[in-house]
């Protein structure tokens, strides 16, 4: 048996090791960063144009002392050889490449839909020419009155028989909080193959942090300032406490303890990488990676203290039962840090634009099954321990316990709607629009884990009477019963003394009255 869990334990440990390895090769050339590399990639046709989309931030006007910015370096175009040789080498403009900056309110002022709303044209024909005047072969522009300079329009001309043309270095400023989008484009149908390489630059007024991501900063600071507070209370208190608790208690007090420690590193790395990300422009994968798994590790943890708290771990029972109980719990909790750390590398060391929904759906639905069968085992444990205490009649267990259910209760139902609030946010706002209050998303999932855990250490904190919620072995099974027995005994006894002081005066008068008769016998004689 031991060689099997051996072997199973070894083949879940590579398994895990080749996946990880394999996420981050996928990913390895394309770190979220607000520095865009691109690297021969290709462009898409769509209606009468090809496109490449090169970004996506949420970039902040620019202020008096520092500017938002979009700088374009080295950015280069290759065409295919066909294309090329098509033209004679002393022609000039052979071929045009856009480069087209854009807010995501403006979407609709690209291509003939301003013109005709049901026209899904986006390069300039002879006929929309005649009877609009855009210029032919060009991807139609309507400017927003409101910000004349926008959207806005880069040119790059093939000259001659070149396969390779260099977009001249600029730099563009923004002066309007918005959600930017860059798309390379042309409409000559002979450029089919164009490939680009090169390099953007995007920059707020406070840092390269994109305008989507900088509120977390603040939220990673906060929480860990949080973490810290809540972790130096409960070391206090269990140094306190530390030879007044028996030794089951004391391994529940450490599961504790190591998700208060996790919380704090999680929340500081990821502060720090937001700090570096923010003053360099690119994500180091070594910092991300690092700050990812204390997650992947820290939410596997959180949910297994709450289902080893259900199953009464060092409040009814010294251990979680058979081996195959252990067994099970283990391998729920692997399998949920495997799927949590694809989920969460791929999320955060892909590319700054958010990953396909598609994509998305195949890697979160393991992590919301295996959630759904932790809350399911949670709630069926949390039952057959409330059942337990009240067949025991152990009644601060059950007090504890019965707090302990109403909260996880009320989290679930607030996580179900908030999941409900959620998928609402993101179907009714595929483009972002909405990405300034987009924060609020991931900050109530962290007060929530933070407000569970501080339930958590409320109720089961070190205390001068640990035997009052600690397993005890030969008395917790008895020791409200024990109280009623020992009161009834005590009533007994005092009854059966009774008795017998009764039988003792009944006996006294007897002999006394045995004595006075003998004496008036006496007396006759």
């Amino acid at each position: 048996m031991m060689m099997m869990n051996l072997t199973s334990s070894s083949s879940s440990s590579a398994v895990f090791v080749i996946v990880i390895v394999i996420v981050i090769l996928m990913i390895q050339s394309v770190v979220n960063a607000s520095i865009h590399h691109y690297s021969n990639q290709p462009f898409t046709h769509r209606s009468n144009a090809f496109f490449f989309h090169a970004g996506t931030e949420a970039l902040f006007s620019s202020s008096s002392s520092s500017h938002s910015f979009i700088r374009f370096d080295t950015v280069t175009f290759t065409r295919p050889k066909q294309s090329a040789i098509t033209h004679g080498p002393m022609q000039q403009n052979t071929g045009l490449v856009e480069a087209i900056i854009l807010q995501v309110q403006d979407r609709n002022r690209i291509g003939g839909f301003h013109f005709t709303p049901k026209s899904d044209l986006i390069c300039c024909d002879p006929n929309l020419a005649k009877q609009h005047n855009c210029n032919l072969g060009e991807v139609i522009i309507h400017n927003n009155p409101n910000n004349p300079h926008f959207p806005k329009r880069i040119k790059t001309f093939f000259q001659g028989t070149s396969q390779i043309v260099h977009m001249d270095p600029q730099t563009v400023n923004i002066n309007t909080t918005g959600m930017y989008y860059l798309y390379f484009m042309f409409c000559d149908p002979n450029l089919k193959g164009t490939t680009v390489t090169g390099t953007t630059v995007w920059r707020n007024p406070n840092g390269y942090l994109p305008g989507k991501m900088a509120p977390l900063m603040t939220l990673y600071a906060f929480m860990s300032l949080a973490y810290l507070f809540l972790g130096l209370l409960w070391f206090l208190r269990f140094v306190q406490f530390w030879k007044e608790k028996n030794i089951v208690h004391v391994h529940l007090h450490y599961h504790i303890t190591a998700v208060i420690a996790l919380g704090m590193c999680e929340m500081a790395l990821w502060y720090f990488e937001y700090a570096n990300f923010n003053a360099t422009g690119t994500r180091p994968m070594g910092i991300t990676i690092w700050a990812v798994t204390f997650t992947s590790v820290k939410k596997t943890l959180s949910r297994l203290l709450l289902l080893v708290v259900s199953m009464g771990y060092g409040v009814v029972r010294p251990t979680l039962g058979s081996q195959g109980v252990a067994y099970r719990v283990m391998l729920l909790g692997g399998l949920y840090f495997v799927a949590c750390q694809v989920f969460e590398l791929v999320e955060h060391l892909g590319n700054i634009n958010d990953f396909s929904g598609k994509s998305k759906l195949l890697l979160v639905l393991p992590v919301v099954c295996l959630d759904s069968w932790f809350i399911l085992w949670i709630f069926s444990s949390l039952s057959k321990t409330l059942e337990k205490l009240q067949t025991r009649r152990n009644l601060a267990k059950l007090e504890i316990y019965r707090k302990f259910t109403n909260t996880l209760a009320v989290s679930v139902l607030l996580s179900i709607a908030w999941v409900g609030f959620e998928l609402y946010f993101n179907a009714t706002d595929p483009l972002s629009e909405l990405w300034q209050i987009a924060w609020i998303i991931p900050t109530f999932w962290s007060l929530l884990s933070y407000t569970l855990l501080l339930v958590i250490c409320i109720l089961w904190a070190p205390s001068r009477n640990p035997t009052r919620y600690a397993y005890l072995e030969g008395t917790d099974d008895f020791d409200e019963e024990g109280i009623s027995l020992t009161s009834g005994v005590t009533k007994m006894s005092g009854d059966v003394a009774a008795m017998l002081e009764r039988k003792e005066r009944i006996g006294s008068s007897a002999t006394d009255l045995t004595f006075g008769d003998d004496i008036e016998e006496d007396k006759r004689e």
